[in-house]
């Protein structure tokens, strides 16, 4: 399981483990099938539905002194534009539209449902200045 954070602690226990680290984001792997995390999501165990038992996320990065991130839109529909691209270049995508793929909707619907919303973004913006 991977967490994207803000901020971390200095110590993480033993099953997390930051895997990259940039100007503003730490990208930290957990290995949830360690006994001291287990340990630790049964001991955070809530009701967080009727009839629903799990763990809060918010519960689980403030015991690991860990400040999720939340990138604005406009920053995610970059990233996603640009997975999108390296999909539709992908050999194993290209393949499979070689092998007669035809989905309802393709990678252009993708990329100008992204482009509409952040035209959206753009036209909200200009709007509340």
């Amino acid at each position: 399981m991977k967490l994207y954070a803000r901020t971390i602690a200095q110590t993480l226990p033993n099953w997390a483990t930051v895997v990259t680290k940039s100007a503003d984001l730490f990208e930290v792997e957990i290995n949830d099938e360690h006994p001291g995390f287990q340990s630790l999501l049964e001991e955070l165990e809530t009701e967080i539905g009727p009839g629903i038992m799990g763990v809060k996320a918010e519960d689980l990065c403030s015991r690991l002194g860990i400040e999720m991130s939340n990138p604005n839109l406009h920053h995610l529909i970059e990233q996603a534009q640009t997975l999108i691209s390296e999909i539709a270049t992908h050999p194993d995508y290209k393949q499979l539209l070689e092998a007669g793929y035809q989905p309802d909707l393709n990678i252009a619907d993708a990329q100008t449902a992204l482009t509409y919303l952040e035209w959206e973004l753009e036209r909200n913006r200009e709007t509340s200045v």
